[in-house]
């Protein structure tokens, strides 16, 4: 795919954005605007120079190419084979991540995320997994750099998740955790189960661009703001205090509630945020099909036969079905390395969307 013309118009609109930025008003012009621009410029900025480690990437493995043909030293030739062998998996790591950066942003692209965890079918199990699959996010969050900040959580008696709700700050969080929506398939021996048999369970879990206020406003009038008793395991403050918090979008029937913190107000800020994230979500899918859906359908109501991924554990196998990826390496990716599957997953989507753009 030549793409020599996308990067051409880019470096245009780099050169446009960046001048935008240095004569912005901040006077008279609006944050969100500037925001924006900035949100553009990195984004350029990123793409240009992936593009010229790609050039640079290619060169060298002609040279090498060109070396190995000359030479007759079979330990030289070993190092120059070892020597492409990476070159080529930089060149394909490059032309993934270029595929992703050329195409138009969505409107969500430099948006931090709220992740929202919850098991489905599957009992115990699944509560379970619903653990694990946080403690592989968290894990994954730390790889990459992002800030990570649990705003609710409800564990089980066993060490598993009724619930978690948490947001990832840093560089690319949007652009790679959305994909994450839907619903995740496990099988593996419980540690609950004496008879070593393998289950099945299931765990949705939602992405959400983060919104501010200026993206969303929730009306006062149109909020039913309840306090209550927190329920828990114990602790300081729970069940002592009404510091639980219930936020009711009335035009949606819509609610989100929050006892994560001793502090009412704190709850209460916590369940605006993610109200206003799911809104806005459901705001974007009317204005673009094309964009996520509503979260309903996104996450889908968690029955076993619905998922986008499964994880096999006696075969060692993560298994995404929307794009027919398979990788025997799950004990891998449960510590959080996930920037392979991810990886492959963002440049099979980007190439969808590149080979609609050009009718091919």
């Amino acid at each position: 795919m030549n793409l020599d013309r996308y990067i051409a118009n880019s470096t245009e609109r780099f050169a446009e954005v960046e001048r935008a930025i240095s004569a912005f008003d901040f006077a008279h012009g609006e944050q969100g605007q500037y925001q924006q621009l900035n949100r553009e410029y990195q984004r350029l900025k990123q793409l240009l120079n992936f593009w010229q480690q790609y050039l640079k990437t290619q060169q060298d493995l002609r040279d090498n190419a060109e070396l190995l043909d000359q030479t007759e030293d079979d330990a030289f030739k070993e190092l120059i084979r070892a020597d492409i062998a990476e070159l080529e998996k930089q060149e394909t790591r490059l032309d993934r991540d270029i595929k992703t950066l050329i195409l138009p942003p969505h409107p969500n692209e430099g948006r931090d995320v709220i992740v929202e965890i919850r098991p489905a079918a599957g009992g115990d199990e699944a509560g379970l997994f619903a653990a694990d699959l946080l403690r592989m996010y968290s894990r994954y969050a730390e790889l990459r750099g992002w800030r990570q900040e649990v705003l609710d959580m409800t564990d089980t008696p066993l060490g598993g998740l009724k619930n978690a709700s948490f947001t990832l700050r840093g560089e690319g969080a949007w652009s790679t955790m959305r994909f994450e929506s839907g619903v995740h398939r496990v099988q593996r021996i419980p540690v609950t189960e004496a008879q070593g048999r393998i289950h099945t369970s299931t765990v949705t879990v939602a992405v959400l661009a983060e919104a501010e206020e200026v993206d969303f406003e929730l009306k006062p009038d149109e909020l039913r703001i309840d306090v209550y008793r927190s329920s828990g395991h114990g602790g300081q403050c729970v069940n002592t205090t009404d510091s639980a918090v219930r936020v009711t979008h009335l035009p949606t029937g819509m609610f989100v509630a929050s006892q994560q913190e001793k502090s009412q107000h704190r709850n209460k800020e916590i369940a605006m945020r993610i109200l206003r994230a799911r809104l806005l979500e459901i705001e974007q899918s009317k204005e673009d099909a094309k964009n996520a859906a509503e979260r309903k359908s996104q996450v889908g109501s968690g029955e076993r036969s619905e998922r986008i991924r499964t994880y096999n554990f006696p075969q060692n196998r993560v298994t995404d079905h929307r794009y027919d990826i398979t990788l025997y390496d799950l004990s891998s990716i449960m510590e959080g390395n996930l920037d392979d599957l991810l990886g492959e997953i963002r440049a099979i989507e980007a190439g969808r969307q590149l080979a609609e753009e050009l009718n091919i």
